[in-house]
């Protein structure tokens, strides 16, 4: 048999202000979609939520008179800094609160009035467990999973894809090791991050441009979870932030090398001391 994986992205979906209810906003979106269309959500399906409508919705819009003091204000430590040409500001590549390392610390400009900026929500966890709950009342579904999203770069490949940045309902992951390959060698090391292929391919249909804030994926229903509570709106996105004792690149190579330069010239100096 075959496997198989359907995504689409309603139209439709209105401008979000601060204080809109967004559960109403995206389910009015998904049924007015399954009224034309006859795709209603259904059991094992994940409906994806850009987090630019989350942060709108969260009041999460700041103004913009100084972005570089937003991005600032949202860095809890810098991971590299780079000039550019033609005056513009400095790139930051920075952790931000939520742990996660992206360029600006996550701070958008883009697809929000003019002067303004947008911030990443404050919990994008509890952001998807709210909207998941709201969802499930609302289409009379236990098995339905809401993933949350941001655009990012990646270290060593050009190009930005979506990722989850919240979960609710969806086992983040999908642990392989101790298992076995098709030729029977046992898997020690594979762990595929589950939420953020279905964030990636959600993008695919919803563009950055075309207006639509939401998708839905149809066909991992092996992975979306069922119930109430913590066993139900699963673990979260936050648990795919990688470790500090395990992240081998905190720093740019240009800091580390600066880095390591200064603690050369500072064990230099302290030998020259000693034979003084």
């Amino acid at each position: 048999m075959s496997a198989r994986l359907t995504v689409w992205a309603p139209g439709g979906f209105p401008e979000v202000r601060p204080g809109d209810d967004l559960a109403t906003l995206v389910g009015d979106v998904l049924a007015a979609d399954a009224a034309a269309s006859g795709d209603a959500p259904a059991e094992g399906d994940v409906v994806v939520v850009t987090s630019k409508v989350v942060s709108k919705a969260e009041g999460r819009v700041v103004l913009a008179a100084d972005r570089e003091r937003a991005i600032t204000d949202e860095t809890v430590r810098v991971v590299a800094t780079r000039e550019r040409p033609g005056g513009l500001p400095p790139l930051r590549i920075v952790e931000n609160r939520l742990g996660l390392v992206m360029a600006a610390a996550g701070v958008d400009a883009s697809n929000t009035p003019e002067g303004t900026v947008l911030l990443l929500p404050e919990d994008p966890d509890a952001s998807a467990r709210a909207l998941r709950a709201a969802l499930r009342s609302r289409f009379g579904l236990d098995r339905l999973g809401v993933v949350l999203t941001d655009t990012a770069g990646r270290p060593w490949r050009d190009g930005l894809v979506d990722i989850a940045i919240g979960a609710a309902g969806v086992a983040v992951v999908d642990d392989l090791r101790g298992g076995f390959d098709a030729h029977g060698r046992p898997i020690s090391v594979t762990v595929t991050a589950v939420v953020d292929e279905v964030a990636a391919a959600s993008e695919l249909v919803r563009g950055k441009t075309a207006g639509r804030p939401v998708a839905v994926v149809r066909g991992v229903g092996r992975f979306v979870l069922a119930g109430d509570g913590p066993s139900g709106d699963g673990p979260g996105a936050r648990t795919l932030v990688r470790p500090s004792a395990d992240d081998l690149f905190r720093e740019g190579s240009a800091e580390a090398y600066a880095r390591g330069l200064a603690d050369a010239q500072g064990l230099a100096d302290g030998a020259e001391s000693g034979r003084g």
